[in-house]
């Protein structure tokens, strides 16, 4: 038998026989969506909305479990004015894209006053912080991509994990999920 014509046959066969096997690892490990979604107004993508602060609601419009973790994306409802801490993310750009009101943004060295229709970038390891300026309800998308860990994140403070946590303690879980505390809310800073 010529060696070569048993090698192709030898590597034929074994191709054949291990399809069964890469078809079930395929399906076994496949964890991004392959279906389209609606997520309607004012509503939550799995009908549990996140509520970080009085007053303040996070609708998941495309979870990190629908892309495999490549891209987040919520809603965020505001009723008080203020926002978050001056931080930046490891590894995830954020992205705000605002729906109604007025807010002011610092990323970096930058400041910005964003209203309906603006939006603003922020690229991973560049500090930043936002914070509702406007009075009644503001409305905005955020986004990150890659998704990271910040929807584990927001549903673990949601759930109160960090009533009675140290400063210290609180650093380390924000570390766990990809972001650090530099600074103080934007309510605090100049302009």
């Amino acid at each position: 038998m010529n060696r070569n014509f048993f090698m192709r046959q030898l590597l034929a066969v074994g191709s054949f026989i291990s399809m069964p096997f890469v078809v079930s690892a395929k399906t076994l490990f496949k964890k991004r969506l392959d279906k389209g979604i609606k997520v309607d107004a004012g509503e939550d993508r799995f009908g549990q909305e996140i509520s970080l602060l009085e007053g303040d609601k996070f609708y998941c419009k495309v979870s990190t479990s629908d892309t495999d973790g490549d891209l987040y994306i919520f809603e965020s409802t505001r009723d008080k004015k203020g926002g978050t801490s001056f931080h930046y993310h490891y590894d995830q750009d954020e992205w705000w894209y605002i729906i109604e009101g007025e807010f002011l943004f610092k990323v970096g060295d930058e400041t910005f006053t964003a209203k309906a229709g603006d939006s603003v970038f922020g690229p991973r390891m560049v500090p930043h912080a936002f914070s509702k300026t406007s009075e009644g309800i503001a409305k905005m998308l955020i986004g990150f991509q890659p998704a990271g860990k910040m929807e584990e994140y927001f549903k673990k403070i949601s759930a109160g994990v960090t009533k009675n946590m140290s400063e210290e303690e609180r650093n380390n879980l924000r570390k766990e999920h990809g972001l650090v505390a530099v600074g103080p809310a934007l309510n605090y800073l100049k302009k």
